[in-house]
């Protein structure tokens, strides 16, 4: 029995799929390479280029193969680009995910895990937010994602789907082992444009937006080690596999930080004073979000390893000096 990764090339599901081969599981990995990368698959992993919604593909591999689980990574995942071009977002995230959805279903797939995003709480009314709190997302990003949870909701009470639903925060660092990392060319993520400053690979980092109601005027996130997510979905398999029904979970550490001390950090740990402009909000940013993570930490025993900011900072540090190593 095998484990399919979708977007097992990219950021994310690059680590998924390392920690799946760590731990011993067969493990297919389907990836367009839009955005991921060949290299950064675990040897050991099957990996398939293509696209997660292309249902003879999919319905072929899970054949062959004998696909028990699907872990779903594969998006878009830019908010102000989903803003620009929100045809983009609903079909590769919900129009392609609906079809994985199907093609589960009539494969046979017992357990399906869905990568989703705090994007769907919008700009919340309370912190930390709750799992049962409304979900009025600000951007097509969320709302693309929201879809999906209501379609894998209802394909699950209709078929028979057991699932997972894993609503993530702000997700950073890089695999310990420096293994795998955030790779992705012009990436949007904090944390790794920080870090690209301080190595010198950008002139430059921009604050968008200093007049939000928080402690600084600037966006306030719920940062999460990918290591510690990458976790949460093995608890999540777990889970399942043990006769779990049916959940959401929000990912993160019930604690944030603002733009401003983020890359206050990431100039502590890397001793690099960069540059910082400040420009305009971005369309779709809320305020502040931050998660109440006591769900899964009690419905799967979930327990953070790398809740320290500077540690994540380091490790993102790590591996940007690696990849611009390997560029010279």
């Amino acid at each position: 029995m095998t484990i399919l990764v979708t977007g097992g090339a990219g950021y994310i599901g690059s680590h998924m799929v390392h920690a799946l081969v760590d731990a011993g599981e067969r493990v297919v990995t389907l990836d367009d390479l839009s955005t991921g990368f060949a290299w950064a698959v675990a040897p050991g992993a099957l990996l398939v280029t293509g696209s997660s919604g292309d249902q003879t593909l999919v319905e072929k591999l899970i054949a062959e193969h004998r696909i028990h689980s699907i872990i779903h990574f594969a998006a878009s995942i830019v908010v102000p680009e989903s803003v620009a071009d929100p045809l983009k977002y609903y079909r590769n995230n919900t129009a392609n995910s609906r079809n994985l959805i199907e093609c589960a279903v009539k494969g046979g797939v017992r357990r399906f895990i869905f990568s989703s995003t705090a994007a769907v709480y919008g700009n919340p009314a309370r912190v930390p937010v709750t799992e049962d709190d409304p979900t009025p997302p600000m951007s097509p990003y969320g709302s693309s994602k929201l879809m999906t949870e209501t379609m894998l909701r209802d394909a699950g009470a209709a078929h028979g789907l057991d699932y997972v639903i894993l609503r993530y925060f702000n997700v950073a660092g890089a695999d310990p082992q420096l293994r795998t990392g955030q790779s992705t060319r012009n990436a949007t993520h904090l944390i790794k444009v920080a870090v690209e400053a301080a190595l010198g690979l950008r002139a430059k980092i921009e604050v968008f937006g200093a007049d939000y109601p928080t402690r600084d005027g600037t966006c306030i996130r719920d940062y999460i080690h990918v290591s510690d997510l990458i976790a949460a979905h093995a608890e999540a398999l777990a889970y399942l596999a043990r006769g779990g029904a049916p959940a959401t979970f929000n990912c993160g550490y019930g604690h944030g930080f603002s733009v401003i001390e983020v890359i206050d950090t990431v100039k502590r740990v890397s001793g690099v004073d960069f540059r910082v402009d400040y420009a305009p909000r971005r369309p779709g940013d809320p305020a502040e979000i931050i998660a109440a993570s006591q769900r899964i930490r009690d419905t799967l025993g979930w327990k953070p390893r790398f809740d320290d900011l500077p540690t994540i900072v380091a490790h993102a540090l790590e591996w940007e000096r690696k990849l611009a190593a390997w560029t010279v």
